[in-house]
């Protein structure tokens, strides 16, 4: 089997790049092994802090924003880092060419009851010129590699430099993340859903009648049964997206009108959409494709319709667009 690393070298991407990558999955391993620990290693529980999104931070949330702030930013190939955890991006080295984004563990509220969390991530060039958050604010087509690691029953890597997605499973024999999937693809067609059932009353009506025309069946406008699924992570979520297709959303909601929507573009939704669309399936907000937003700031949030791109297309129906 392949290692993560010989991987990448036969990748045809620079060595910059691939010693980024191989930063993160360092990265990955060290969070992986604290996770393991559990109660016996004292990360769980809260930190006590509320992050920038007004959202209360675990032990773990903070401990896995220091572990790749600290790694990536000491690899020599990353010019800065943006994470959720941090109120604004934070410099590394001037010699670096990458800006790196992340959500250091998406889904940490499951923490706590042993679920699966993972490690978002998504790699941009630095164009050079005074280092600003303006040099963050790139369209999702700008990335240059995306992915995520999930801590589960077993722990993956799952990567795109923009030439298909492949995954990764972490060896504990060896210590390396070993090539088990070398291309992914999603069926364009499926009979699953996933999305928070419980803020069904306060979405905008186009997304409350496409879930309720899938809540009916076979006896409904669909015409077929539908199965929903919720990991309650939007990393594990989207894992099952691209192991065996459905439709995954987070759409706006009228509890805070103001806000777009939930998740965040560019530590979240951009990396996302990039996997998906290299699967061959399709990420849309309610209105246009997420990789052709032009970002005005860094903790912007959108909401998030992707999948396997025929259901994606019914879903905008409803909403009115043609995809």
């Amino acid at each position: 089997m392949q290692t993560f690393s010989a991987s990448l070298r036969d990748a045809g991407i620079s060595a910059e790049l691939a010693n980024t990558l191989n930063a993160l999955a360092i990265a990955g391993k060290d969070i992986n092994f604290r996770l393991q620990q559990g109660s016996i290693g004292g990360v769980l529980g809260s930190a006590g802090n509320e992050n920038v999104q007004g959202e209360t931070q675990k032990k773990l949330d903070v401990i896995s924003n220091d572990l790749l702030k600290e790694i990536l930013l000491g690899c020599g190939s990353v010019r800065a880092i943006a994470s959720e955890e941090e109120d604004s991006y934070v410099a590394g080295p001037d010699s670096g060419q990458y800006l790196v984004n992340f959500d250091p563990l998406d889904g940490s509220s499951n923490i706590d009851i042993n679920a699966m969390v993972g490690t978002i991530f998504s790699i941009y060039p630095f164009n050079g010129g005074e280092l600003s958050e303006q040099s963050f604010l790139q369209k999702g087509r700008d990335q240059v590699a995306a992915g995520y690691i999930l801590y589960g029953p077993s722990t993956m890597l799952v990567l795109s430099t923009g030439n298909g997605v492949q995954m990764y499973t972490l060896d504990p024999a060896i210590g390396e993340f070993v090539l088990t999937v070398e291309q992914v693809s999603i069926d364009a067609d499926t009979k699953e859903f996933a999305i928070n059932m419980s803020n069904q009353r306060f979405w905008a009506e186009p997304m409350q009648q496409y879930i309720t025309d899938l809540l009916q069946g076979s006896e409904g406008p669909r015409g077929k049964n539908f199965n929903m699924r919720w990991v309650a992570a939007m990393v594990g979520d989207v894992h099952r997206v691209l192991c065996r297709g459905g439709l995954f959303t987070y759409p706006w909601d009228n509890r805070e009108p103001g806000k777009a929507g939930k998740l965040r573009l560019m530590y979240e939704a951009n990396p996302m959409s990039l996997l998906i669309e290299q699967a061959g399936g399709e990420s849309w907000t309610d209105k246009e494709r997420i990789l052709d937003i032009q970002p005005t700031a860094i903790h912007q949030r959108v909401p998030v319709i992707l999948g396997s791109a025929s259901e994606v297309k019914n879903c905008l129906k409803y909403h009115g667009i043609d995809g």
